[in-house]
């Protein structure tokens, strides 16, 4: 029986290590039983005798890796196969040796402690280390075991420690002095310039805020701090005048937004610089006394009348002259004009409140010397209101009267309007015209509140007797000065019933105007179509009459028509016949060939003597001329004489068949079919033997 084996790790021998030695009390000696080993590492790293029992380690085995193996062992009759005792276990442990040295669980070990620190695990060897001087620091941790005895193994690591910043350092400006320049004439939030000042911190410990502390500027100026970059950057808060001052000297603080209380005792946390500012002169348009000029003026005022001023002056230190303008986009009508010296506003036309009470226009005012600065004012110009208008009727009233009307009847209550503005308001007052003070009619009562009631005077009206009265109504108002005018009102006299609702106005006069304005339109409409018959008869008749040809009156002074009966060759036979020779024989052209014919130069047409060269013609010409010239009948303009005149005999060969019988033999007319399409009938009746036979 066995507990245990013990054994070294890390055996460096040649031979194999010596475990123990398996036996059992049926062991004779004489071979028979054999030894078997099972379990963790059987076989691999652990190899027993079978005949003798005895345990090796094969290989070299590792306490840190595995420190105990659990086997089993049985031994078996060789010859049987049986076992003699029933199996057992048995444990093989590993006993340690230094063989390893301390590790750290990390290669690099990263810490931080904040400068200026006290006590801690990782102690500061200086009283007051400063990041600013130096942030990184590294650091090797040495591991020893055994103690730190002889023969004990060492492990080492590297530790890198980092200064954190604390708020220890307060800003400081580089320079004490920031010099800056500025147009006088820059916008309001302009950026001047930059100042920064240094803070050696990092972080929230280097934020900074600026800020004026004093100067003769702090009213014109203003610092902003821009957080990215920690700059201080210097803007314009108010419009600056180079004429009114030069020259701004400010006090700019940065101060630490973070402080530190522990730190307090080292200082202020913030630094000083002085900033100046030189506003630079440049040339700036004139500028007006005020921003809009607002004018009210009388709309009967004269033509060329000043209505006011406006003044403008060159803020630079040379002040320039200026002149004055009126924009004419602004005034198209030409209405005002301004002095361009003084500024003065006249009118150049009259003014009409009731179709323009308003006029508003730009004055510009441009300096002489220098045109391109020029500055421009709005100018509201207020037509004032005066009694120029009379008053009206408001509207055209149809008025009419009952016939069976009573005295006193409401028939109309006539308003009135008025173009006129008067500040107390509207008060018309209503009269009879004084031609007829006293109307035997109507009566006319001013019911005092701008209206008024015409009323009847009298007991029935008839429309026979008369149909429409004019009623004129005097109309005044009672502004200064006082406008009147006379209005007339037409009333008609109606037919109503017994309630005074109209029925018929002059009924029967309009319906026998109806009837006469009907007949006299069929009348007339009969008579246009009986005068279109007539024309078209005349039309007709004048087609079929046989008109005289002009060439038989001889005393028809008209361009006389000429008709020729001669066919020709149709489209394609356009040079068949030229009538101008007849007209005119100088400008007659030689004999051209026709282009429907193929031309040959077997038939040639021969050249005939000139028609200037017949004496026929010419004695013929003469005698007619001379016989037009003593005529007393002639008319005594030019007119177009025609001459019945033939010529003299054809110089080509008849083509009568009377003729060609005395021929001495049969006439070849073959030639014909060469002539083309139009002579294709003539070639037919005269060319062939069945012609001759017919």
């Amino acid at each position: 029986m066995w507990n245990q084996f013990f054994l070294l790790e890390e055996y460096t021998g040649s031979d194999t290590q010596y475990v123990g030695k398996l036996h059992t009390d049926q062991d004779k000696g004489d071979g028979n039983l054999k030894y078997i080993l099972t379990g963790d590492g059987a076989g691999s790293l652990f190899i027993i005798d079978e005949n003798t029992g005895d345990i090796h380690a094969a290989k070299k085995l590792d306490r840190e890796e595995k420190s105990l193996y659990v086997l089993r062992a049985k031994a078996i009759d060789r010859k049987t196969g049986r076992q003699v005792e029933p199996e057992s276990e048995f444990i093989i442990k590993i006993h340690d040796i230094n063989d390893n040295e301390p590790k750290f669980t990390k290669d690099l070990y990263t810490a931080s402690v904040p400068e200026m620190s006290g006590v801690g695990i990782i102690r500061t060897a200086l009283p007051d280390m400063s990041r600013e001087n130096r942030e990184q620091y590294q650091v090797v941790i040495q591991a020893k075991d055994m103690g730190g005895q002889m023969g004990g193994l060492s492990g080492t690591t590297t530790v890198n420690i980092t200064l954190t910043d604390v708020n220890d350092n307060p800003p400081r400006f580089p320079q004490s002095t920031y010099q800056f320049n500025s147009p006088e004439s820059v916008p309001l939030g302009t950026h001047l310039g930059r100042i920064k000042a240094n803070d050696p911190d990092v972080g929230e410990n280097a934020e900074m805020e600026y800020s004026i502390a004093e100067g003769d500027g702090t009213d014109m100026f203003d610092v902003i701090t821009d957080k990215d970059t920690q700059e201080g950057i210097i803007t314009v808060k108010q419009n600056l005048d180079f004429e009114n001052k030069m020259l701004y000297t400010l006090r700019v603080d940065a101060s630490n937004t973070h402080l530190d209380p522990r730190f307090i005792h080292l200082g202020p946390f913030k630094d000083t610089a002085v900033v100046k500012i030189t506003v630079e002169d440049i040339d700036e348009p004139p500028v007006f006394s005020k921003f809009s000029y607002l004018i009210e003026v009388d709309e009967d005022v004269k033509e060329g009348s000043i209505i006011g001023q406006v003044t403008a002056n060159d803020p630079d230190a040379k002040n320039n002259l200026i002149k004055y303008t009126v924009d004419r986009h602004t005034d198209m009508d030409r209405v005002f004009s301004i002095h361009s010296e003084n500024g003065s506003i006249f009118t150049l036309k009259p003014l009409d409140r009731e179709s323009s009470p308003w006029h508003n226009i730009t004055i510009t005012a441009t300096e002489i010397n220098n045109p391109k600065q020029s500055s421009h004012i709005p100018v509201f110009i207020r037509i004032l209101d005066i009694n120029d208008h009379p008053p009206e009727f408001a509207t055209y009233y149809e008025t009419f009267v009952c016939e069976n009307a009573k005295p006193g009847q409401l028939i109309q209550t006539v308003s009135v309007m008025d173009k006129d503005d008067p500040p107390r308001g509207h008060k018309f007052f209503f009269e009879p015209v004084p031609e007829f003070p006293l109307n035997p009619n109507f009566t006319i009562v001013d019911n005092k509140d701008n209206t008024a009631g015409i009323l009847t005077r009298k007991d029935g009206y008839s429309r026979n007797k008369m149909s429409t009265y004019l009623l004129p109504v005097l109309i005044f108002d009672n502004d200064y000065p006082i406008q009147s005018s006379t209005g007339t009102l037409t009333i008609r006299v109606c037919a109503c019933d017994t309630h005074g609702n109209l029925q018929s106005c002059n009924a029967e006069a309009l319906m026998l105007s109806a009837g006469l304005s009907t007949g006299a339109l069929v009348a007339i409409l009969l008579c246009v179509v009986i005068l279109l018959i007539l024309v078209v008869l005349f039309a007709a008749l004048k087609r079929q009459r046989k008109k005289e040809p002009l060439i038989i009156s001889k005393d028809d002074v008209r361009d006389n028509i000429v008709t020729y009966n001669d066919e020709g060759g149709g489209e394609e036979d356009t040079q068949a016949f030229d009538i101008g020779t007849l007209r005119n024989p100088e400008a007659r052209e030689d004999s051209k060939l026709r282009r429907d014919v193929m031309p040959e130069t077997i038939f040639q047409i021969r050249r005939t003597v000139p028609l200037w060269e017949n004496i026929d013609v010419q004695d013929f010409i003469h005698r007619r001329l001379k016989e037009n010239d003593s005529d007393p009948s002639a008319p005594p303009y030019d007119s177009l004489a025609t001459y019945a005149y033939e010529g003299n005999d054809s110089i080509a060969d008849s083509l009568s068949s009377l003729e060609s019988l005395t021929a001495d033999g049969n006439q070849d007319y073959d030639y014909l079919s060469d002539w083309g399409p139009r002579f294709k009938k003539l070639a037919d009746l005269y060319g062939g033997d069945d012609s001759d036979r017919d």
